[in-house]
Formats: C-alpha cells, structure tokens, sequence
C-alpha cells in the first residue's frame, strides 16, 4: 500500500514541477489534488481559482511550492488512513457510546498527552519516511525500512514535524485496547537499497529497436547454425554480423539505463523549502540541467551527496537576513544546483552568493584537529579540501542540519569511491561558494556487459574491470622493498606503489620461480595500487552476474561476481574492497 501511495504522489509531484517549464496543464495539476470543483463560500477565492485555471495567474516559484505542499499532506493523509486500516476498525456501537465531544480543552489535552495507540500510529509513520522516533519524548522503539531515497526521506520527514496529531488521536481513541500491539513489526520481505532506482520508463521506440536487434541476432544465429562446417569464410562473415549485432544491442540497452536526473532532482526543492524555513532563511532555490540523463547506477548514487551539499549550503553558505543587510546583499540569498556534460565526464554544481569559505579560519581548525602540518604553506585550494575530511566541522554547535562532521565525508565516500568522481571547491571571500562534482560517464561494472582484463592466479582466472586499470607491469626484483609493518610496495617508473599479492589474498599456493609476475596498477579514488598475479591473458568483453547466494556476506571475499566470457567462467575482482582492505591493515 505504502509503495501505491507513494508512486501516485511521485507522478503527481512531477507533473506539478513541469508546470514551471510549461509541459503540463494547471487545470490537469488542480483536477488531480481535487481542487477543480471545490466548494468555497467566498466569491473572491473562487474567482482566484477561477484566474488561475484560466491562465491569468502567472506560475511562480511560491505556487509550485504551495501545490507540492498539498501534494505532500495528502501523501500523508493516505499514510494514516491505510495505517488506522491496518488496526482495524471499532465497532459501530462503541463508536456511538465513546464518542465524546471535544471542547478545545479536552482536545489540547488529546494532542499533548499521547496515548499508546497514537504513540505507535506515530512511530509507523515515522518509519514510513525513515526518521527514528524521539526516544526522549516516550515513543517507543520502532525497527522498520524505508524504499524512499534519502532526499524523499528528507522531505517526508520534515512533513512529518507539522503535522497536528489531533486527528490521528482521535481515531486512536476509537480503537480497544485489546486490538492495539505494543511493537510495530518489521516487514519479512528483503530489504532493499534505499538509493535503487526500481523502474525506468523506456519509449517505444527503443523497446521497437530492440525488438528488430533481437529478430536480427535470431536471423543471424540460424544462418551459423545452418552453415556446414566447410563453409568458413560463411561462418567467418556471420560471425562479423554477430558481433556487430551484439554491440548495437548493448549500445541500447545502454541507452535504455539512462535516467533523467529530474527525477533525484525534484525532490531537493521541498528538501531546501523546509531547511530553510528550520533555518528561518529567506532562498531563492534555482535548478538547470534536470534533462541530464546519466545511467542509473550513477544517479542512484547521487541523493546522498546532493542532500548534504545543499543543506551545507543553506546552513552554512548563506547568511541570515540580518547579515546580508548589513553586506548590502539581498535578504534572499540564491542556491543552484547546475548539471552539465563535458565530454566523457558530467559535473554537477551546487553554488551559493552566501559568505564564502575563509582560508584562515578553515586552516586554524585544521590544525587544531591535527589534519594540517604547521610548518606547510597550502593554497586556498588545498585549505578547502579539509572540509572534506571525515570529522572536520566549523559549526558551532550539534544541531540536526550539521555540527557533527559526516556529511562532506559521506560526500567524497559516494563520489571518489563508489562512481571514482571528484570534488572540488572554489570559493570567494563575502560572494560564495562552488562545490563542483565530476564523474566519469563509465558504468558500473556491478552488472552487465564490461572490459575485462583476463588474468589467472595459480589455478584460478580472475577478471578485472578495465575502467580501473591503468597500465599493466612487468617489475623486476630490487623494484620490491618490504616495509618495517610487513607491507610491500613496488616502484613503477619511479613512483613507489602499495603491493597486494593476490595469491595471499585468496590463500591460494605461491607461484614457482619460474613465473615472470605482472602488476596491474588500478586506481580508485585518489589511491593508486599494484595488484601482483601470474599471467595477464587478453582483454575482452564479459557478462558480469551477481551470486545467486550471499557469498560475500560469508567469507567477506573480494568479490563482484562472476563473470561468463564463453566455455570458461572467471570470478570478477572487487577492486574498491580489495584495495580498501589492504589500507586497513586486513591484508
């Protein structure tokens, strides 16, 4: 029921933020939230209603964020309906004996003095949006999931603070005692990535291509299957037409991956609305780029770091009303998140006219927190990153918007480790900032068609994903140096590389003196390492699919999943948990 609901008001929102770019009807908007034909006893309402369906009244920015306001207590509304129905209903004559009339005493002592029922109707509802209930005020403990995206959750759980429990304790009053359970259960069912994307509309013009790609592969097929085998420049040419099949294939299935990124977009409007209203901020919130599609591996990863950027910004980028007047800047400080595409790369700016960063302040912190080296001259650049480290705050106090220093280090987790994207910052004193993410266009090698580096350990074949690899090399002996921890490095061309043995990582025999081994340098994030196997094979195409068990949460393994290349299966390496263990100490 919560995913219906949810999905309805999704489509209902997205209609209401076309508005601003004229691609939808306000009269398709206002008959969908049941406004049409509302009864108002005033003349003069029913005339503005009358002007704006009419096309008088101009779509603003505050009308948008007022209709997905609506929008949102309606979401809420079905939530505590389908909630009350899954208690149960009183019956009729209980309801007829019980049924008391609420003066305005009796009812303020209703909404502060919750009682059970209500506390656990609550405590669903907050585990609907994915906040935890305040334990401090008496609600009890709830363990739940949520299939929202972080900013979804953030909207939804900013909802959830203005809304008057009054009705909700109503209905609970109505409900026995003995119907009532102290503990909201979790759901059975599997839990899911709270950041997945679960569908993705295609056009039918791509489902008709692929139709006709996959008629021409079975056409293909039966002309191999029906050549004879003395027939080889037939097979030969065949198998050239194969192949070229294939890659238009895997070319639109690409395609169809792709996501708009209005759809992690849209969302942030109610996330900055409601922020700013906590901070008491007056922000102009403008938003370019929504048309961007990238693949959706990509864009799944994208709502955490965008939630914590923005707010960073509101809290702490832009002024109070107060201080812009006294900098001769406007009361309402302006936010953009701007997306574009460069090449094989996409960026991703959020900026904002607020203070700006000071180098000097930013730099005392650091080395008050022991992250910068007091005797090293750094650039403004350099002074920057420190924002990024995990732990490094400047705000005052804890509150719920920051303070506690994890958000910027969520952000480079989400962008360097996991799409091996880039922050970067720029700022000017008194005029704001910029925080600038790029990210390669490449997809994910977690599933589907990838470039694989074949390599072999022993006896054993591993594929690497070749988006990671930058070059292959044969090291000779006084290139090893063992360090005092038992670590060893290997020097590339001068540059001096942490080594990972792979045969000491899979417990697998040690190879003979007469192998010639190969290090693999791979890169992820910022870290460079050298991966030693045996013999490095071919490069080529690989199908990568997941375990149908849960290995990896057996025997914590390196490992993607597997990958099929014809009569020959390899396992694929995880290079990020590779590599990320060996920082660690673990290898």
């Amino acid at each position: 029921m919560k995913d219906s609901i949810s999905s309805c008001i999704s489509q209902l929102q997205e209609s209401i933020v076309s508005l601003e770019h004229g691609s939808c009807d306000i009269n398709d908007v206002l008959k969908a939230l049941g406004l049409d034909n509302a009864q108002m006893r005033s003349a003069q309402i029913i005339a503005l209603m009358d002007m704006l369906s009419d096309g008088i009244t101009p779509i603003t920015p505050d009308l948008i964020t007022s209709l997905l306001d609506i929008a949102e207590a309606q979401k809420k509304f079905f939530y505590c309906i389908g909630g009350l129905l899954d208690q149960g209903g009183a019956p009729v004559e209980s309801r007829k004996e019980t049924e008391p009339v609420c003066d305005t005493e009796s009812r303020e002592k209703l909404a502060s003095a919750p009682d059970k029922y209500e506390q656990e109707m609550m405590a669903e509802m907050l585990a609907m949006t994915g906040e935890a209930p305040p334990e401090d005020e008496g609600w009890e403990k709830v363990e739940s999931q949520s299939d929202f995206s972080p900013a979804e959750t953030e909207q939804a759980s900013e909802q959830t603070e203005d809304i008057e429990s009054e009705p909700v304790a109503a209905a609970a009053k109505q409900i026995p005692d003995e119907e009532q359970s102290t503990t909201v259960q979790p759901t059975p069912a599997k839990k899911k990535d709270t950041q997945a994307i679960s569908s993705i509309r295609v056009s039918t013009q791509q489902l008709d291509s692929l139709i006709e790609l996959v008629g021409k592969l079975m056409v293909t097929y039966a002309v191999i299957a029906q050549t004879k085998t003395d027939n080889i420049s037939k097979i030969a040419s065949s198998l050239s037409e194969l192949d070229k099949v294939i890659r238009n294939l895997q070319s639109e299935v690409d395609e169809i991956r792709l996501v708009p990124l209005k759809q992690i977009f849209m969302p942030m409007h109610r996330l900055v609305k409601s922020t700013s209203q906590k901070l008491d901020k007056r922000i102009k919130f403008t938003i370019n780029g929504e048309e961007l599609a990238l693949d959706k591996t990509i864009v799944e990863c994208l709502n955490e770091p965008l939630v914590h950027l923005l707010r960073n910004a509101l809290d702490h980028g832009i002024e109070s009303a107060e201080d812009r007047q006294m900098c001769g800047k406007d009361e309402m400080g302006n936010v953009s998140l701007n997306a574009f595409r460069k090449g094989e790369f996409a960026y991703i700016e959020i900026s904002d006219d607020g203070k700006g960063l000071d180098a000097d302040v930013l730099l005392s912190k650091a080395m008050e927190r022991g992250l910068a080296d007091p005797e090293k001259e750094y650039a403004k650049e350099e002074i920057y990153e420190f924002i990024l480290q995990s732990g490094f705050s400047t705000a005052s106090a804890v509150t719920d918007i920051s303070g506690r220093g994890v958000g910027m280090d969520a952000v480079v987790t989400a962008i360097q480790n996991t799409l091996d994207g880039k922050v970067s910052i720029s700022s000017e004193l008194g005029k704001g900032s910029t925080f600038t993410i790029a990210i390669p266009l490449s997809r994910s090698v977690n599933e589907g068609i990838v470039d694989a580096l074949v390599t072999t350990v022993g006896p054993e074949t591993f594929i690497f994903p070749s988006r990671e690899v930058l070059e292959v090399y044969e090291p000779v002996e006084k290139e090893f140096t063992d360090l005092p921890d038992g670590r060893e490095t290997v020097s590339v061309r001068g540059k001096v590389h942490p080594l990972i043995r792979m045969y000491k990582v899979f417990d697998l025999p040690a190879p003979s003196e007469e192998v010639i081994p190969k290090v693999i340098l791979v890169k992820m994030g910022d870290t460079v390492a050298a991966i030693m196997v045996d013999e490095v094979l071919r490069q080529q195409k690989a199908v990568v699919t997941g375990f149908t068990l849960p290995v990896n949460s057996i025997y914590k393994l390196p490992i993607l999943g597997f990958g099929m290349m014809g009569e020959h299966d390899a396992l694929v390496v995880d290079t990020e948990t590779l590599i990320a263990s060996y920082m660690e100490g673990d290898s």
